[in-house]
């Protein structure tokens, strides 16, 4: 399987950034895409917690001066605590900083069969619907760009395979062996095993899954300006609340159950103090929780445009973000 002919075709003629590590996944990913004369970039994050990295790094760059590519690389603080979730904050906020900086259209990841299932049954441990327990997809349409895992329903056995054959090097990074990462025991411990004798039904249960979230979450189109994010309530509150757990989880804030329920029933909330969630007039605002003093003039505008008031004292300090809120007014409060 591996590149397949849909993702080849999704790809021609589109400006690529190619999330690397050195380590089997993307390093295939790289040659699948020389293979199949795509153009792309790459970009690799070095922690500094390994000596091998530094290996890693060197390899990323000899491959993309080879190639002819362009090799975008972050040298990362140290991360104190709570590693996973901050690195992958660090990475994605220096993707999407190279993307609106470069104009990359689409970003890649190596991601496949076994990431995806050791992604479900994560979720599934901690309890999820239907939409958050299929994670993640092949292509997902982000703001400003397109995340796109082509080797999703690939398995590593697959990828180890094009490797070898092709006479390929890779690193192998010791801490993914590491049991004491909650997705290290799952994938050595369930994932692998699950996988063994039922690649093909596993691989079917997942596009079934695709089929019905589809039929359950109805898709927006999220605006941005600043921190304040924006999309037309699709009147159904299941996909509105996706919507908005994603927005805030892109922003490195989780809802809990309680807030989730609470926006059932509510159109504005507080999250944790952090962030404010309003529906108005047929719109989600989701934006960063502050209090600032305003001048009267600002006041008496936002009383005439009947801006919500957890909105003001942030469009206040932030003047694109209030550009943004003004576009979507009704035109019988535009003037």
């Amino acid at each position: 399987m591996l590149l397949s002919q849909e993702s080849i075709n999704e790809l021609q003629d589109k400006k690529i950034l190619l999330a690397f590590s050195g380590g089997a996944d993307s390093t295939s990913l790289f040659f699948l895409l020389l293979d199949s004369q795509i153009s792309f970039d790459i970009v690799i994050v070095h922690y500094g917690l390994r000596k091998q990295a530094d290996e890693e790094v060197a390899y990323a760059q000899a491959l993309a001066k080879e190639h002819g590519l362009n090799c975008h690389l972050l040298k990362a603080d140290k991360i104190e605590q709570n590693f996973e979730y901050e690195a992958r904050r660090i990475r994605y906020d220096y993707f999407e900083d190279l993307i609106k900086d470069k104009g990359y259209t689409h970003l890649l990841t190596a991601h496949h069969l076994q990431d995806r299932l050791e992604w479900m049954l994560m979720q599934f441990s901690k309890g999820a619907g239907a939409a958050e327990f299929l994670g993640m997809k092949e292509k997902e349409k982000r703001s400003t760009y397109t995340l796109f895992r082509p080797l999703i329903n690939n398995t590593k056995d697959e990828i180890l395979l094009y490797l070898r054959e092709n006479k390929k090097h890779w690193f192998h990074d010791e801490s993914n062996d590491d049991l004491s990462y909650k997705r290290n025991y799952f994938r050595h411990k369930i994932v692998n095993e699950l996988l063994k004798d039922n690649i093909e039904g596993i691989r079917q249960s997942f596009k079934y899954l695709e089929d019905d979230v589809k039929e359950l979450i109805k898709e927006v189109d999220i605006k941005e300006a600043e921190d304040l994010s924006l999309f037309f309530s699709t009147r159904h509150k299941r996909s509105d609340i996706f919507h908005i757990d994603k927005i805030l989880k892109s922003k490195g804030y989780i809802l809990t159950s309680s807030q989730r329920q609470e926006l059932k029933v509510e159109d504005e909330i507080i999250a944790g103090r952090k962030f404010v969630v309003v529906l108005d007039k047929g719109i989600y605002y989701i934006a960063p929780f502050i209090t600032q003093t305003m001048d009267k003039c600002f006041k008496e505008k936002c009383r005439k445009l009947e801006v919500p008031n957890k909105l003001r004292p942030y469009l206040y300090k932030y003047p694109m973000a209030y550009i943004l809120f003004t576009r979507f007014l009704p035109c019988s409060l535009q003037g």
